[in-house]
């Protein structure tokens, strides 16, 4: 799937210092022994498995002694090799034990126009009515009046609410400068629980779409009381026809089969990667294309908008409640502006795309686009799930 690399530059530079959760795929010819998910950790060299203290990542992270439980672990009989996981799962080799999603139950959340960059495109958009043929003039346009002060500008702030007043008097004002500079977030549900996919697999573009782009973000796993416990790359995949002919086709942008990727594993925080080190994160991305197209950039989440903190508390707490926690897709700073076919109509993806986001501290994120109507459907639900962990005694 992707050119040949040691298996370690996919995971964090520090590994050994890392906690690290994920779910992998166990398969199995033994019929009084299915195969099925196993949440598992993972050292320098092999995969362990956490089923004797539960069968849901979702629960696993409620614990409070989750860390004393990897420990406890790492004492057991491995599943496999950790290098034996991640090839297999390079090659997208559903025969043979891969990483899965690292998360289960918890329900999908995401944030948008959290960066003023990709405030600007979410207004191409919108004011493109979703052709991109339009875009490089109205981005010019729109950075004209409105690019230099948006960096600048506190969401809430007394400065928000004069630029608001400013770009109303020029017919300017627009729901996504409501919610990029506004009080309140642009809090959504992105995909639902168990529908996201994991490192190696195919992520799904809508077939109808002819402008789109991956979005690389930082995902913070949070539990049932609004804690943000641990981290993980992710790929909001962006529809920008389907979403800038109309906010209401949201849903139709972003909750497709296989359009949420994440992984590769969780990053647990503790005393050697706290949250002080996940504002500071930077992540990078690489789309390598079968035309030969290839384009680099990064994400700085110290250019955020708002912290980190603020969206946890803006999607939960006295007015909503996630019971079995949820993942919060940050936001990206990825402005697709760079050219692919012809000038002046920025990027969209190709089918075969190979799209990489990496952050040094969490390892690297690898999946190939496809459309989603050819992706794997979706086949394991929640139902599903707990009567494959009851038949494996992992209830």
């Amino acid at each position: 799937m992707a050119e040949e690399r040691n298996y370690r530059s996919y995971l964090p530079s520090d590994i050994g210092d890392a906690h690290l959760i994920g779910r992998i795929w166990v398969p199995s010819s033994d019929p009084n022994n299915p195969a099925g998910p196993v949440v598992v950790t993972t050292d320098n060299d092999n995969v362990y498995g956490l089923s004797e203290f539960s069968g849901f990542c979702s629960e696993l992270m409620n614990r409070d002694d989750l860390i004393e439980c990897l420990t406890e672990a790492k004492d057991s009989t491995p599943i496999c090799a950790l290098k034996e996981l991640i090839e297999n799962s390079l090659a997208d080799d559903r025969a043979r034990v891969h990483l899965l999603s690292p998360i289960d139950l918890q329900c999908i959340k995401a944030a948008g126009v959290t960066f003023a960059v990709s405030l600007i495109e979410r207004l191409v958009e919108e004011r493109s009515d979703g052709d991109m043929d339009k875009a490089a003039d109205i981005r010019a346009d729109i950075e004209n009046v409105v690019g230099a002060n948006l960096s600048e500008i506190k969401p809430g702030s007394a400065a928000a609410k004069d630029l608001e007043q400013h770009l109303k008097s020029r017919g300017m004002w627009s729901q996504y400068l409501e919610v990029g500079i506004g009080p309140y977030a642009e809090i959504f549900t992105k995909s639902q629980p168990l529908s996201s996919v994991g490192f190696g697999a195919e992520i799904g573009l809508h077939p109808d779409s002819t402008w789109n782009n991956p979005e690389p973000e930082v995902v913070l796993i949070v539990d049932a009381a609004q804690h943000i416990v641990g981290v993980t790359l992710g790929n909001d995949v962006n529809l920008r026809d389907f979403e800038g002919r109309s906010s209401l086709l949201l849903c139709r942008a972003k909750d497709n089969n296989a359009s949420c990727a994440l992984g590769p594993f969780i990053r647990l925080l503790d005393n050697k990667f706290t949250l002080d080190d996940v504002r500071k994160l930077q992540v990078e991305l690489n789309i390598s294309g079968e035309d030969g197209f290839e384009l680099d950039a990064q994400s700085q989440l110290t250019q955020i908008s708002r912290d980190i903190s603020d969206l946890v508390a803006q999607c939960s707490g006295p007015t909503h409640q996630y019971p079995d926690g949820f993942v919060l897709m940050t936001g990206t700073l990825f402005a697709p502006i760079k050219d692919r076919s012809e000038p002046g109509k920025g990027f969209t993806h190709n089918m075969g795309d190979l799209v990489e986001i990496s952050a040094p501290q969490l390892g690297s994120a690898l999946n190939k686009v496809t459309t989603s109507d050819q992706a794997p459907p979706w086949s394991m639900g929640i139902s599903a799930l707990v009567r494959n962990l009851q038949s494996r005694d992992m209830l």
